[in-house]
């Protein structure tokens, strides 16, 4: 069968174009023994992805120039010539941004939904909701009491640390960019106090206004001007769990650093940063929390959706100009 795939055909300078991605058109044969072939139904696209794009040393190894880009997908399988899987299972792999593949029957994950969409297995119970659960409680390792400050709240990640530490019964202070996502965090997601960071000429003194005692947890997803906003803010001993500098990402040079880095020794801050492939095993007790959650009606999400393999490179500029709200999916079928 003929099957479509993007590759990545420029390492990018600064922002990604369309220039820096090719749409292949390749031959599928049928799977051979002990593989299956899969027709993905969803794709996720991801922060960092711009990361990989680049050949500097990371946690995870480049996309290779020429060759298919890869991401977490979710799919059905078409033909099967492995017992441990068959025509019509749905599973979960990493072969993203193509429409279909083949690959051995012990890559791709069966995936049991539970009574979720599919996609959602991609956004708030795939990774980027663990991302949160794992942040939250286990790196920042909320307290009673705590307030805790979200930046880049109305992303896959920070609308589920506003919502579990709302759950957890705790003031939440949430940034996001634009009166729709802010009304979206404050409405939907329960956030306490919203800042519009595109909207206030002083984000570190909005912070402030919004906790005047200050805050306990900081939740990084942006970085830059954010992380000196929390710093001014936090409160002696504060924890801050450190999981992505979206701000950053697209530098064409090196970043400055923050401006107020002192604070985190006269305030005795821990500052953690995390990559949620090292914390795994924490997954059972998410699933099992998520699915209390969920059946109690206590979670809500939101996903901006592209339509066909060929768009997944304009949804990735949008990830980086702040164009979704929730997860940022790419339809294939």
């Amino acid at each position: 069968m003929l099957t479509r795939e993007i590759r990545l055909k420029n390492r990018p300078v600064g922002m990604p174009t369309a220039d820096d991605f090719e749409l292949a058109t390749v031959e599928l044969p049928k799977p051979s023994q002990g593989q299956v072939q899969v027709r993905n139904v969803w794709m996720s696209v991801d922060p960092y992805m711009r990361g990989r794009m680049s050949d500097a040393p990371s946690y995870v190894p480049p996309f290779a120039l020429g060759a298919a880009m890869q991401g977490n997908a979710v799919g059905e399988v078409l033909l099967s010539n492995d017992p441990s899987l068959k025509p019509g299972d749905l599973v979960q792999s990493m072969f993203g941004w193509r429409e279909a593949f083949n690959a051995g029957a012990n890559q791709p994950r069966k995936l049991e939904t539970h009574g979720l969409p599919v996609e959602a297995f991609l956004g708030v119970a795939g990774v980027p909701g663990l991302t949160a659960y794992v942040g939250l409680l286990h790196i920042a390792n909320l307290r009673e009491g705590d307030v805790v400050f979200v930046s880049g709240a109305a992303g896959a990640v920070g609308s589920m640390v506003c919502q579990i530490a709302k759950l957890k019964g705790h003031k939440v202070i949430a940034s996001a960019g634009g009166p729709e996502k802010t009304a979206f965090v404050k409405s939907e997601l329960g956030a306490d106090e919203t800042i519009d960071y595109k909207a206030v000429p002083d984000l570190t003194g909005a912070v402030a206004k919004a906790a005047p005692e200050g805050i306990d947890v900081y939740f990084d997803n942006v970085g830059g001007n954010h992380l000196d906003a929390a710093l001014a803010n936090a409160k002696t001993f504060g924890r801050f769990a450190l999981c992505g500098m979206i701000s950053d990402y697209n530098a064409a040079s090196q970043p400055t650093g923050s401006r107020n880095i002192f604070l985190a020794v006269t305030k005795s801050l821990r500052l953690q940063g995390f990559v949620i492939l090292n914390h795994m095993n924490l997954q059972p007790a998410f699933a099992k929390d998520l699915a209390a959650w969920h059946a109690a009606g206590k979670i809500k999400w939101r996903q901006t959706v592209f339509h066909g393999v060929e768009q997944a490179p304009n949804a990735l500029v949008g990830l980086f100009k702040g164009e979704n709200i929730g997860k940022m999916l790419v339809k294939l079928t």
